[in-house]
């Protein structure tokens, strides 16, 4: 089927150039006229980013929403005004990939004049939520998979209480397994980012497989009330060798899960190739 998607090639330094601006003139007007800006430095790199990062998603788990459409991967700028006061639209770009609205999800998220990637948890204790439950039942668990997958010390620890907020620098589920219970909403974020001239360029792509496959045994735990079983599939499927070879996930798997030889996968591929 023939697609019109625009080729994902990095995203643009104007992003934060807008957001910056939006910053200092947030009114209808003053968007309005520079919908032009937003449209192209904001809308069409995100959504051409979600769309090459599909496969790899749809092949970790196809139930995590991967269409490139707001609402679903795209958080609007603007505001409902009719439950929200203020101006009237947000100063950041939210992409994130979950299985349905404010479950526990993968994010990449740009402010003005910087950005962020990691894992939202939510351990809200409603039945569709799973983390606080797991939290206490599989702590051992939890501790090795923090050390096994290298996450100790590799992400901060922050919560989300309308704003985000840095809770522990250099979070290490040995020594701050604690600090997991103090909210309901926790940021669990990389703590040495790519370089500009890396978000610049298609390679941010390998660097969010590289996070996500990092941090997923984790989120098998906010997921799932089986989250031994969520690993497990993940395990035999991918193993602890997709953290050391990911040209080898990526070019063998991925080319079967979209049936053609060409697009998304073999883009994902080259870049995996010239590391």
């Amino acid at each position: 089927m023939k697609t019109d998607a625009v080729p994902f090639t990095g995203f643009k330094g104007e992003l934060f150039g807008f957001l910056k601006d939006l910053e200092k003139n947030n009114s209808i007007g003053w968007f309005h006229k520079n919908k032009i800006r937003y449209q192209s430095f904001l809308v069409e790199p995100a959504k051409a980013f979600i769309t090459e990062m599909g496969p790899f998603l749809n092949r970790l788990n196809p139930a995590i929403r991967t269409e490139p459409k707001f609402n679903k991967t795209i958080m609007r700028l603007n505001k409902d005004m009719r439950f929200a006061k203020g101006e009237p639209y947000r100063t950041f770009l939210l992409i994130h990939f979950g299985k349905f609205k404010l479950d526990s999800e993968f994010y990449l998220y740009f402010e003005p004049g910087s950005y962020s990637m990691g894992l939202f948890i939510n351990r809200s204790d409603e039945e569709k939520y799973f983390f606080r439950v797991n939290q206490v039942k599989f702590e051992k668990e939890i501790k090795e998979i923090c050390a096994r997958y290298k996450i100790n010390n590799n992400f901060s620890l922050g919560y989300l209480n309308r704003e985000p907020s840095s809770l522990i620098p250099k979070f290490s589920a040995l020594r701050h397994y604690d600090a997991l219970s103090r909210f309901d909403h926790l940021l669990l974020e990389k703590i040495k980012l790519p370089s500009e001239k890396v978000l610049f360029s298609d390679e941010i792509i390998l660097e969010m497989i590289k996070m996500i496959s990092a941090l997923y045994p984790l989120y098998c735990f906010a997921i799932s009330p089986q989250p031994m079983k969520e690993l497990r599939i993940f395990e035999d499927n991918f193993g602890e060798q997709l953290l050391e070879n990911y040209f080898h996930f990526i070019v063998q798997p991925m080319a079967n899960v979209s049936g053609t030889e060409t697009g998304v996968p073999l883009r994902i591929s080259s870049i995996a190739l010239r590391r």
